[in-house]
């Protein structure tokens, strides 16, 4: 049985064909390479193989190939951007939203269907803290899409592009709400439920990114 490997996400297809698309990514099939069993244990899980359109980097190049020395700016852009990916930043920062964000959504339907004032304020707070994250989140991300999967825009990174926007998006728009009307949980507010909705929102793109975020992480279909 032959088996081919996707050099976008690494995921490996069993099979005389390879698939018209990739069950993970969504990549289509020619982004395919056909692979050795010895190849499939041996490649290293953040490494796709190299295809024409995307050969394999060598990690130190002679004196003679390099035609110009790079600008400070760069250099130092090239650095941060390889420690991000090299430790794994994105993933450790996105568990900020995902997991501070289904909190500040507990707390804020408490306030609102309890009017406990207690926990709008809590929610508050998480949510300033999720808005603080985004930045970190967005550009780690950014960051291991291209390094990791090449820039390749298939579906599942567009889906989570626009997953993660829509959680700044909306969390700029919670924590400035929340500024310009402290009071808009209280019964006396006739934005609560929308307050709440928004909310709702948030939770929604976060929890879908993370769900894209896990099948290319773990290569499931």
């Amino acid at each position: 049985m032959k088996k081919w490997k996707c050099t976008v996400c690494g995921y490996v297809h069993e099979g005389d064909e390879p698939p018209e698309k990739c069950p993970v990514c969504g990549a289509d099939r020619s982004k395919f390479v056909e692979v050795s069993p010895e190849e499939v244990a041996a490649a290293a899980p953040d490494s796709p193989a190299a295809t024409p359109d995307r050969p394999p980097v060598a990690p130190d190049r002679p004196a003679a190939a390099q035609t110009a020395e790079p600008a400070s700016g760069t250099k130092f852009y090239d650095f941060a951007t390889a420690l991000i990916s090299k430790h794994h930043i994105h993933p450790i920062s996105v568990h900020i939203p995902n997991g501070v964000a289904p909190a500040a959504v507990i707390f804020i339907a408490l306030a609102t269907f309890f009017q406990l004032e207690g926990f709008a304020q809590a929610a508050f707070y998480n949510m300033a803290f999720v808005l603080l994250a985004m930045p970190l989140v967005l550009f780690s991300g950014y960051v291991d899409w291209q390094k990791r999967f090449g820039g390749n825009l298939t579906g599942i990174f567009w889906t989570k592009i626009v997953c993660g926007f829509v959680v700044l998006l909306t969390s700029i728009i919670l924590v400035v709400w929340r500024i310009m009307d402290p009071d808009v949980a209280a019964a006396t507010s006739a934005s609560r439920w929308a307050f709440l909705g928004v909310h709702l929102v948030l939770l929604c793109a976060a929890g879908i990114a993370g769900f894209c975020g896990g099948k290319l992480v773990f290569n499931q279909d």
